[in-house]
């Protein structure tokens, strides 16, 4: 009789190719899925009835802040209790590694965590810390073009010069020699606006025949958008290294109804080259405070502030009537400080949502005391009100999204399937009643239809709690487990 560490059986696999669930059990076995399909002659020392509920593998959250917090909280509740079992950490030009805060602490890589948390000179120093955490999520990391430019630069409202991009290369190779799954830039922010297509370039150039990827928060999301997508698509086309739009958006009330223009650019690219994106699902962006989006025609919550930490959850209108003065007077008077701007069209977001090529990803800010609901609702949103209710995609194509598709993307090896030989990463809900309860007034909540998660192999979360047994890894590029 063959035997096996677990056995799930009375389920419906749902393997992430995108096919619909199909009846059958899986057999886990030393981490790694030992068997599917009928297993009624398998015995095991672990058995867990599924009650005819969906098994999927777990979800890989493509676009994440948790460069810290998976060392500061390894326990991962906001994600693992979303059925997630990979993070990809690094995005948006900020990251934990490489760092020497010598020259300062530029915004927004405050978003991750105070200064003394930055203690990670070298991205191998950095991987071995997550290592040692042994975090509850398997964690996967970009190099961040923000963090390379604050080591090498004196100040960062210019380009940089040939000698420091020399530097910045030096410490990106360091970092992929160590399995960085490539570059992420944050175009839009101050801090590396002023960086030049030529700077830009000569970084995503160190990328080819590493299978190291180029991801970007574009320099414009708003009325400039399609510009911006050309920048980034034409650095990808010079380099010939795939390129991942970050939360592709159309941002700004002038800019709602252009979807269709920005799809139309996406799709026009991936005919040339390899090009993907992802998108988080919800009508409203979370980020730091930025006057050059106060608009007093959107809804802007103020979710912390420095010099006035009391004012935590209000509007900023409400703010600004309270003090007598304009919102972006008010809006001077908060900063430093974080918002979340409700700035984005439901038709526009369900159009991006939709398109095969978007990938779903958090973009939750851990760190933040009033967090965005996307921090904790992210998956089980796109499973219960964009597919079981609103019918966006079906139930396979929502998790190809969430599982193989990211796994291809970023080159994590052996993840995203529920196939023979895999790492045992899944997730058990039930897909009648998954659904995310977490809300902008009240957001720390976990989501509701998440049975289990097994993260390589480890029973990690059941039934709306944290097991206490950790089995998370970190993961380098094109590693096989």
């Amino acid at each position: 009789m063959p035997t096996c560490d677990t056995l799930i059986h009375n389920i419906q696999i749902l393997d992430g190719s995108g096919h619909e669930p199909q009846p059958g059990g899986v057999a886990i076995g030393h981490g790694r899925i030992q068997a599917l399909g009928d297993l009624r002659g398998y015995s095991s020392a672990e058995a867990l009835d599924g009650n005819g509920h969906v098994l999927a593998p777990g979800f890989i959250d493509v676009h994440t802040h948790d460069d810290l917090y998976v060392i500061r909280a390894p326990e991962m509740l906001p994600k693992l209790s979303q059925g997630v079992t990979t993070v990809i950490a690094g995005n948006c030009g900020i990251s934990a590694a490489p760092v020497q805060l010598k020259r300062g602490f530029p915004e927004p890589m405050n978003l991750l965590g105070g200064e003394d948390a930055f203690r990670y000179s070298t991205f191998a120093e950095y991987a071995a810390a997550v290592a040692e955490a042994r975090p509850g999520v398997n964690v996967a990391a970009l190099v961040g073009h923000t963090a390379l430019r604050n080591n090498h630069m004196d100040r960062l409202d210019r380009a940089a010069t040939a000698s420091e991009v020399a530097s910045m290369q030096e410490q990106l190779r360091e970092a992929l020699d160590h399995g960085a799954l490539g570059l992420s830039t944050g175009l839009a922010y101050l801090s590396a606006h002023s960086a030049s297509v030529e700077e830009v370039q000569s970084l995503v150039d160190v990328l080819p025949g590493s299978g190291a990827v180029y991801t970007t928060h574009l320099r414009s999301e708003t009325d400039q958008v399609l510009p911006a997508m050309e920048e980034a698509f034409h650095v990808g086309r010079e380099s010939g290294v795939p390129v991942i739009v970050s939360h592709l958006k159309c941002a700004g009330i002038d800019n709602w109804g252009h979807s269709r223009e920005v799809l139309q650019s996406l799709e026009s690219a991936r005919k040339q080259q390899a090009v993907g994106c992802d998108c988080y699902p919800y009508a409203a962006s979370s980020s730091m405070l930025d006057l050059r989006q106060v608009d007093e025609r959107v809804t802007i919550t103020i979710t912390w502030s420095r010099p006035h930490p009391e004012i935590a959850g209000k509007t900023l209108a409400e703010i600004a009537a309270i003090w007598g003065e304009a919102q972006l007077e008010a809006a001077r008077r908060l900063q430093p400080a974080g918002a979340i701007y409700h700035c984005i069209s439901e038709d526009d977001l369900r159009a991006i949502l939709q398109h095969p090529a978007t990938m779903i990803g958090s973009d939750g800010l851990p760190n933040d005391p009033l967090p965005h609901p996307r921090l904790w609702g992210t998956f089980p949103r796109v499973l219960g009100r964009y597919c079981r209710e609103e019918r966006l995609f079906s139930l396979g194509q929502a998790t190809r999204k969430m599982t193989s598709l990211p796994a291809e993307t970023f080159g994590l090896r052996n993840r995203g399937r529920i196939q023979e030989g895999y790492c045992a990463d899944l997730v058990l809900f039930d897909p009648d009643n998954v659904r995310d309860i977490a809300t902008f007034s009240d957001s720390v909540r976990p989501s509701v239809g998440i049975e289990a998660v097994w993260v390589n192999g480890v029973l990690s979360y059941r039934d709306g709690s944290c097991t206490g047994r950790r089995g998370g890894r970190f993961l380098s590029r094109g590693a096989i487990a």
